[in-house]
């Protein structure tokens, strides 16, 4: 049975740059179930503008906790 996490995630320009340059590799967030969640920060790339990130999201796993898929849904 896939497992659904959702939660809100808020990263500045300066923390995407840190991203790009490779120093930032995971995202670490808290989500809404209050379970603490951790993927892969290039998950998110779809979703950075030059602003940065920030957005209200839904990830979908698998029961033992393979990314499916990540989708802003606000």
């Amino acid at each position: 049975m896939n497992k659904t996490y959702r939660f809100h995630a808020v990263l500045s320009a300066e923390q995407c740059l840190a991203y790009y340059q490779g120093a930032i590799t995971q995202v670490l967030v808290w989500a809404d179930s209050g379970e603490k969640v951790q993927l892969p920060a290039h998950h998110f790339r779809p979703y950075i503008s030059h602003f940065g990130l920030n957005g209200y999201f839904e990830l979908t796993t698998t029961a033992t906790g393979k990314f499916i898929a990540l989708k802003k849904i606000n």
